[in-house]
């Protein structure tokens, strides 16, 4: 499908233009198939789209997923998406994700200061910024049924089997950058798994019709 004018940041459509779906592997693509049936029925049926991403910690691949699918939608103009992040217990969004997200192009602000701080995370000026802050996976914050749940780690999927009032439960696992921390490739690295997810949202949101 093709997009209409939006008015991302532009050092984000700059990156979403540098993206190649056509890496993904087809392995991949039958992996990813889930989340773009679970969205396209929802078009169809003109319903809210809640997804809810979650990781074991709420800190890394959860939030990077959360803050692209948003984006994603956003570009391809699919209306009514909802993204949300949870993990299996609560710890932080983890300063080099949110760094890695900032010279992506998101425009973030550290709106509390405690040892789980809120971040606001903007795509477009006139947008609702995404509220980043690491958080259980049925928190308050989080809706309660009609949400597809994205197991973005393999921790998280085999000790979840079941998430309460998700439809779907899809497995879209990616490795963890945090096996870098505090060595030279850590920025890479966090940027290498950052365009990963860029690049397999921007598919995903690519193969809905509206």
């Amino acid at each position: 499908m093709t997009t209409t004018k939006t008015n991302l940041f532009t050092d984000i459509e700059k990156i979403i233009k540098t993206l190649n779906p056509e890496s993904i592997t087809d392995e991949r693509k039958i992996i990813l198939q889930p989340l773009i049936d679970f969205i396209q029925n929802k078009v169809n049926d003109q319903q809210p789209i809640r997804i809810n991403f979650i990781c074991t910690h709420n800190s890394r691949r959860s939030h990077l997923s959360q803050v692209w699918a948003q984006t994603m939608a956003y570009y391809f103009q699919i209306k009514n998406v909802h993204c949300y992040s949870g993990g299996t217990e609560a710890t932080a969004l983890f300063p080099m994700a949110a760094e890695t997200l900032r010279n992506a192009g998101f425009k973030i602000e550290q709106i509390t200061e405690n040892e789980n701080p809120v971040y606001s995370i903007k795509y477009a000026d006139n947008e609702h910024p995404i509220i980043g802050f690491s958080k259980k996976l049925d928190a308050e914050f989080n809706p309660k049924s009609e949400f597809a749940a994205i197991m973005t780690c393999s921790q998280a999927d085999g000790g979840c089997p079941f998430i309460a009032g998700a439809e779907k439960r899809i497995p879209v696992t990616f490795n963890d950058p945090k096996a870098f921390d505090n060595t030279p490739q850590q920025a890479e690295k966090y940027h290498e798994r950052s365009i990963q997810i860029a690049t397999e949202l921007l598919y995903v949101f690519s193969q809905i019709n509206l």
